[in-house]
């Protein structure tokens, strides 16, 4: 039975700190998004949505598969991601040419990965939860182990795009001028494939395999309708991000329905109420 809102927010509050599994998920939630946001700025940025969903996709075989031969579905979530995002890295053509037979191929992927993660699962009845655990998200399993390695991966992923976000931008924004700059368009690209690959599998473990859009997409999307600056872009991104992820663990620990699902409400929400206004606006 889930516990009820109070007329009082301070006590609703203290309710949520009181279990470590809570503080745990909200750590873990908190860290997620700010990776999610700034990787999300640059993947919206780039028209690379498809390729994010592409290895939200392969995280679902990746945990089901490591929990088949009894590794932890964390690992699985990072190998899997890692591995695809290599592969997309090594099969990719530059952006300024078509992507038909890329977007095909990436299509491809998804449908095979989707259905070899439900054939592990079938193979293994002990997964917790069963599919909508690992599709949908949970805050249940988040341990402080687990929380202590999406910091790291954390650092390691905006250490990485500190480096390289100046090149990045300019590659994001006009290929064909960067790589008369001499900036190395196809090496920014792996790199950024293989970041947003550990991103995704990060964000996962909090809104599940299906659900990731809602921090990679919606947060940045909004953000870059109200302001194409980058600085404050990114910022605002960050912001979002963490509103939906504490307001969409509070709403789930209050009520018998996942996180994902209202961080996922709540993305879209943001989107559309941004939409309608810069459209009202003009």
């Amino acid at each position: 039975m889930n516990p009820t809102l109070s007329p009082n927010p301070l006590t609703d509050l203290n309710t949520l700190l009181q279990f470590p599994f809570m503080v745990n998920a909200l750590e873990a939630g908190t860290i997620v998004a700010v990776t999610a946001s700034v990787i999300g700025w640059y993947m919206v940025l780039r028209r690379q949505a498809f390729a994010g969903h592409t290895l939200s996709v392969m995280a679902f075989p990746g945990a089901t598969g490591a929990a088949l031969i009894g590794l932890p579905t964390s690992l699985g979530y990072y190998l899997a991601c890692g591995a695809a995002a290599l592969a997309m890295g090594r099969t990719s053509i530059p952006r300024s040419r078509s992507r038909v037979g890329e977007t095909a191929a990436i299509g491809t992927v998804q449908t095979v990965g989707l259905a070899a993660g439900f054939l592990f699962l079938s193979l293994n009845h002990q997964v917790l939860g069963g599919p909508e655990t690992l599709l949908f998200g949970t805050f249940l399993g988040i341990n402080t182990g687990q929380v202590s390695a999406l910091l790291v991966v954390a650092l390691v992923t905006l250490a990485a795009v500190a480096i390289v976000a100046r090149p990045l931008l300019i590659s994001s924004i006009d290929p064909e001028a960067a790589r008369a700059r001499g900036v190395p368009v196809v090496l920014l690209d792996g790199i950024f494939l293989l970041l947003l690959g550990l991103a995704v599998a990060a964000t996962s473990q909090i809104t599940g395999a299906l659900l990731v859009f809602a921090l990679l997409v919606a947060p940045p999307a909004a953000a870059q309708r109200m302001t194409l600056r980058p600085g404050p872009g990114l910022v605002l991104s960050i912001a979002l991000a963490l509103g939906i992820v504490w307001i969409g663990l509070a709403a789930a620990y209050f009520s018998p329905y996942p996180p994902g699902f209202y961080m996922t409400s709540l993305g879209f929400a943001l989107y559309l109420v941004v939409s309608l206004t810069r459209r009202a606006r003009r």
